[in-house]
């Protein structure tokens, strides 16, 4: 077998392993290194060849100043496959070290060398894994032992562990290719290419290669001009500044490093730099909280001697008294005294101011009603209501049937007075879950309302009609939603269209809504459950729900709602209720009517459409 190239590399030769001295007690000063030694334990090493390479690595790292801020070991190992034994920063002494690797178990397969490389690269020299970032300049040097040829390519793997800038040594003992060897070394070849003629002669490599890498300190030998410190590595060396401070671009100078200048302090109000660290402040006034960070207001009212009759109002740097609503601040500063706010302010009451303590109200003559806007009055004739229409959207409707549905909607959009004080409409759509296809809210005029309608999407899917009166109870006729408040009496309408029988229990949901003040109404086709409908409706239930194919039974109502929940037309035996709020649910149940009519023929003649249509195709087959 060759020898190694460089014969000085065997000025010291040892005896027998077993009769070595111990290593020196010199540790490199050179500077800290990430080194990481790759072992071939293939099955072609014998356990005793094995125990020679654990006292070559032992050796080497015996002599090296080990410590976190010093150099960092690691050593994997490699057969068939490959095991990592401790990482750069698994330990940091070097008795963990020793005993980690009197521990290790070789793998007696084959010789993946390439594949080791690649871990190497990858995995092992990885700050994830302890190596030192590149801007570290730590210098990293992997030490490849290995007794054969390699199994797989480790050409370019080698090449591309050189170019992310690790320094690769290359030792090969007996059987070893030298051509693999060379393709693996880092440049120059004469100084990272060693080929052993056994393993007792590893031990010879091992001492030359401490003496390569304890080489001598260059910031002792140079003049580094380093302004704070200087870091010594193998053959070059390199500056560092104390903390609190960067490295200039001329490599050697050092600046405090202003640690407010980033932004990324979270001071709220003030960041104060100081030997690269960094204080939060607060402007005065103010008190910096537990979390250092953010600044609270140094509330003056709390400390109870303000003397104000209504309420104390702390502002940096002192406090002020300030009045409620309706009472004014007297010449003392503290005390208030109460005024009229229909005298004295612009209420815009349409009829009538009414003053309370610190407030007032605006008040309409007997039969008119107060708007949304709080000041004007309206009479009722208009007929306005908050609707919600509720629409079955599963898939025993058909898309064709859908289309019809969504006609309806809006044939009945067509007859409402819409607008923010007036009517507000609002769209549910339900099959096995639940969607708002727009609330009360949504929409201004009867325009936008039509457009959106024209736009919902079919569903399909289940009929989960309970979900939907849960869904309209608790969110469709919320005033987040545009419900306008029940002290406005306006009519709060639900209308419930399905075609067939309910996946789930409506009954609580249909009671809640009608004790929550919905009025509501029930339409069914096809074939939808007449008893399911009647728990919908209200009462009385005759009035309020139909169900037919062609939707006629609904034409009568009109006159028996009149007569059953106004009063003043009638005998006065049902609940009084607003006159605006009947005329208004008078108004929309004629309008309803009028629709359903409509939609009936739609209907009959699509269903008289698909009765030809399925004859035709029997007719053919």
């Amino acid at each position: 077998m060759k020898l190694l190239p460089i014969a000085s590399l065997f000025l010291l030769v040892l005896t027998m392993l077993e009769a070595r001295p111990k290593p020196a007690a010199l540790k490199c000063k050179t500077g800290p290194l990430d080194i990481v030694f790759v072992i071939d334990s293939s099955r072609s090493v014998r356990p005793f060849e094995f125990e020679t390479m654990r006292r070559f690595m032992i050796d080497i790292i015996s002599s090296l100043d080990v410590g976190p801020n010093a150099t960092r070991v690691g050593v994997i190992q490699y057969s068939s496959q490959v095991q990592n034994i401790f990482s750069l920063k698994t330990f940091f002494k070097r008795a963990d070290m020793e005993k980690a690797i009197n521990n290790i178990v070789p793998l007696a397969q084959g010789t993946m060398t390439g594949l080791a490389i690649q871990y190497t690269m990858n995995v092992a020299f990885t700050t994830q894994e302890g190596a030192r970032p590149p801007h570290k300049k730590i210098p990293r040097i992997a030490v490849i032992v290995t007794d054969g040829r390699p199994q797989d390519r480790v050409s370019e793997v080698a090449a591309q562990a050189r170019a992310a800038g690790i320094e690769i040594y290359a030792v090969g003992i007996q059987r070893a290719d030298m051509n693999s060897l060379r393709a693996m070394a880092s440049p120059p070849l004469e100084e990272h290419v060693f080929l052993v003629e056994s393993f007792e002669l590893i031990q010879q490599f091992g001492k030359q290669f401490q003496d390569k890498l304890c080489g001598a300190d260059m910031c002792v030998e140079r003049d580094h001009g380093c302004q704070h410190s200087c870091v010594s590595i193998p053959g070059s060396f390199y500056c560092e500044c104390n903390p609190g401070y960067r490295l200039d671009v001329d490599g050697k100078t050092c600046s405090p490093i202003d640690a407010c200048a980033d932004g990324k302090h979270g001071c709220e109000h003030q960041c104060v730099s100081a030997h690269g660290s960094y204080s939060c402040r607060c402007r005065a006034g103010y008190y910096l909280n537990q979390d250092k960070k953010t600044c609270t207001m140094i509330d003056y009212c709390s400390f109870g001697n303000h003397s104000c009759q209504h309420e104390c109002v702390s502002v940096p740097n002192g406090h002020y008294c300030r009045c409620r609503s309706g009472f004014t601040l007297q010449a003392d500063s503290k005390s208030c005294k109460a005024t009229d706010l229909c005298n004295g302010v612009d209420h815009g009451c349409e009829f009538k101011c009414v003053s309370a303590e610190g407030s007032y109200r605006c008040v309409c003559p007997e039969g008119q009603q107060l708007q949304a806007d709080g000041k004007t009055c309206n009479k009722c004739g208009a007929g306005h209501v908050d609707l919600v229409m509720v629409i079955d959207g599963s898939k025993s409707v058909r898309p064709q049937n859908f289309e019809l549905v969504k006609q309806f909607v809006n044939r009945i959009v067509d007859l409402l007075d819409v607008s923010p004080h007036g009517t507000r409409v609002g769209l549910v759509q339900y099959s096995s879950r639940v969607r708002t296809e727009f609330p009360l809210n949504k929409y201004a005029t009867a325009d936008e309302i039509k457009k959106a309608v024209m736009n919902v999407e079919y569903m399909e899917k289940g009929t989960m009609t309970g979900l939907a009166l849960k869904h309209m109870v608790e969110h469709s006729f919320s005033e987040l939603e545009g419900a306008r408040p029940l002290s406005h009496n306006v009519p709060r309408i639900g209308l419930v269209f399905t075609d067939g029988r309910s996946q789930d229990d409506i009954s609580e949901w249909a009671r809640r809504a009608k004790e929550s003040g919905i009025v509501m109404f029930a339409v069914g086709v096809g074939k939808a459950v007449e008893e399911e409908l009647r728990a919908i409706a209200s009462e009385p239930v005759e009035q309020h729900f139909s169900y037919s194919a062609d939707f006629t039974t609904m034409t009568h109502l009109v006159e028996n709602f009149k007569l059953n929940i106004c009063p003043e037309e009638g005998k006065g035996e049902m609940e009084i209720r607003s006159p605006c709020e009947c005329e208004a649910l008078v108004q929309f149940q004629t309008n309803t009517v009028a629709i359903l009519q409509s939609l009936t023929e739609k209907i009959a003649q699509m269903t008289a459409r698909l009765e030809d249509l399925e004859k035709q195709i029997a007719n053919k087959n």
